[in-house]
């Protein structure tokens, strides 16, 4: 089955994503790959306008990385990642990610290559 979507994961994260227990990192990406072939709302979710939210349940443990799409190559960027503890996302990590993608659009702007 073909993608329907890239995905780029920011540095930050890939550097957070190597402290992770291997099994907890290896299930992550697993579910990121599988949100780019099937629709599935449990591992891939609308959080605001522009921010979406990869979810993952690894041994009692909820993994969230949340993104955002660059329009124009139908690329999805994974900016931040958390552990959920309470039942609504963070507000601050919403945030978060909203500066990382204002920074991103910023940077392709001025390069024309983030």
């Amino acid at each position: 089955m073909q993608s329907k979507f890239n995905v780029k994961i920011l540095d930050n994260v890939a550097n957070e994503m190597y402290f992770l227990p291997e099994k907890a990192r290896e299930k992550i990406l697993y579910n990121i790959l599988k949100s780019t072939k099937v629709i599935d709302p449990e591992l891939l979710k609308k959080l605001t306008s522009n921010i979406w939210e990869f979810r993952t349940f690894y041994s009692n443990t909820y993994y969230r990385l949340l993104a955002f799409w660059d329009g124009s190559e139908s690329l999805i960027i994974i900016c931040t990642i958390f552990i959920k503890t309470t039942q609504k996302t963070p507000q601050n990590e919403i945030q978060k990610a909203e500066n990382l993608r204002r920074q991103y659009f910023e940077e392709k702007n001025e390069t024309g290559n983030p």
